[in-house]
């Protein structure tokens, strides 16, 4: 069994792979992106998946209202995605925000850069501030 951190990682690499997708004008298959990247279903990773696409523009204009001078389409697609998962579990499910947080800012240690560790780390910490 997968712990949270692992299943957040799968999560990522999900909405990675249908936001390269989407960009390329290819169609795809939610369900089969899940089934590519999980070995066994799981709720924990499909509420995040569905519930990111779902609430794709709000959470957008979430991080857009937090990135100073910037659009979250400006990040590169596994930033944006660490960035639109962890507002999601903010948001709608019950986690707590320090552990949303510093889940977010691990995974984004080690597949972003430094720079981008710092602006996901500033947006979630606003966020958490000002509106939770």
């Amino acid at each position: 069994m997968l712990s949270r951190s692992e299943l957040r990682k799968v999560s990522m690499t999900c909405l990675y792979q249908m936001d390269i997708l989407k960009q390329n004008n290819l169609s795809y298959d939610p369900e089969e992106i899940l089934k590519e990247n999980l070995s066994v279903e799981n709720e924990f990773v499909k509420d995040i998946v569905y519930g990111v696409i779902t609430a794709e523009k709000e959470i957008d204009e979430i991080a857009n209202k937090y990135l100073k001078d910037w659009d979250i389409k400006r990040l590169d697609k596994t930033g944006a995605a660490i960035l639109r998962m962890a507002i999601y579990e903010l948001k709608y499910m019950d986690t707590p925000s320090i552990v949303v947080i510093n889940e977010a800012i691990e995974l984004a240690k080690q597949y972003t850069d430094e720079e981008l560790v710092k602006m996901i780390n500033a947006v979630l910490d606003k966020y958490m501030k000002e509106e939770l």
